[in-house]
């Protein structure tokens, strides 16, 4: 299994929390010690994990020159589930089904912020296609805080089989679209559901679309036609929990 570098306290306080038996080498600021830094020492020793101390310009070369906080981790890279485990969680799935899907979107900071509002909104998994779209990254496990190792990552080789699939198994899937001509407001979102949400600048694939069931639009009051793609998840997301609870 490849491995990444995770860089700043919250990251490595995930890796702690979710995955420790993934963390292959440490390094910590021999110069910082406070409150903070010292809780996560005192977990990796917990778990028998000894850092190493070394300088600020060791660590921001660990860290490809991002913030840091005084600590670099060496992890093996969160793992990244395929269709046949998708599958295995419909399957045994006891609550009403909630999935994101992104249609090929390539912005790690985008994937990373999506995972973040998937956790704290109870999606079940995000599904992503293998090809032409962005995976688990350094920078999309910093961005999500913890979510990358929380939210189940599918990756599928064919993403409009899969949205069939799922609609087979009686999951809604809507899509979201600005054309489209329901609000987001105005549908049902407490039925088992799979949310589509399209790349960067381009939305979703017609392919994608054809196999929607219903779309959904975000009302937009300014000048600007659409909001940023983890932005428009979050809202997304957040209406179905609204309505759900």
């Amino acid at each position: 299994m490849p491995a990444m570098k995770i860089f700043g306290l919250h990251a490595a306080q995930a890796v702690l929390d979710y995955s420790p038996d993934r963390i292959t080498r440490v390094w910590v600021d021999a110069q910082r010690r406070d409150q903070r830094l010292n809780g996560i020492l005192e977990a990796l020793a917990a778990h028998r994990i000894h850092p190493e101390t070394t300088d600020r310009k060791t660590l921001q070369r660990l860290a490809a020159g991002q913030k840091h906080q005084g600590i670099v981790i060496e992890a093996d890279m969160p793992q990244v589930l395929d269709e046949r485990a998708l599958k295995k969680a419909v399957s045994v799935l006891q609550e009403t089904a909630l999935f994101l899907v992104l249609d090929h979107v390539q912005d790690p900071h985008n994937l990373g912020a999506c995972l973040r509002t998937a956790d704290a909104t109870g999606v079940h998994g995000l599904i992503i296609p293998k090809d032409q779209a962005v995976g688990i990254t350094p920078v999309v496990c910093k961005v999500a805080s913890g979510a990358a190792e929380s939210v189940p990552v599918y990756q599928v080789t064919n993403l409009a089989r899969t949205l069939r699939w799922l609609k087979e198994q009686d999951i809604w899937i809507f899509g979201a679209a600005g054309e489209a001509e329901q609000t987001l407001y105005q549908a049902d979102m407490t039925v088992p559901l799979a949310l589509v949400v399209g790349a960067e600048g381009k939305g979703m694939r017609r392919l994608v679309r054809e196999h929607c069931d219903l779309l959904v639009r975000l009302p937009m009051q300014g000048q600007v036609q659409s909001l940023n793609l983890s932005v428009a998840a979050g809202v997304l997301l957040y209406e179905v929990l609204r309505q759900r609870l």
